[in-house]
């Protein structure tokens, strides 16, 4: 697996995380206080869950994580400040999978 499959879900989960936490606090505002519109940072938030998907899922198949892992860090990015948690927790274990290199994977053993 290339390292960069690893990059691109780490950033695409940071930056997912941090717009959900800017669109709760959006909702607070707009609902508790009447002040400014969620419509923006919701689709901007959407958009960049749906790529983050898919940077998830092909790290998934390349992973060869179970459908029951997959599901977890799919949900992960819709639930505030867990992506943070789920995202360390899933660089610490697909490091030593970068490493191995492609002709050491368990699958061509």
């Amino acid at each position: 697996m290339k390292p960069s499959v690893l990059t691109r879900y780490r950033a695409l989960a940071y930056i997912t995380a941090v717009t959900l936490l800017v669109f709760c606090v959006f909702i607070i505002l707009d609902r508790g206080f009447g002040i400014g519109d969620t419509m923006v940072i919701s689709q901007i938030h959407g958009l960049l869950y749906l790529i983050y998907v898919v940077f998830a899922f092909d790290l998934g198949l390349k992973a060869k994580w179970p459908m029951g892992k997959l599901l977890w860090v799919l949900v992960a990015g819709c639930l505030p400040t867990v992506a943070f948690f789920v995202e360390r927790r899933i660089h610490r274990e697909v490091t030593p999978l970068l490493a191995t290199g492609p002709s050491q994977t368990p699958a061509n053993v």
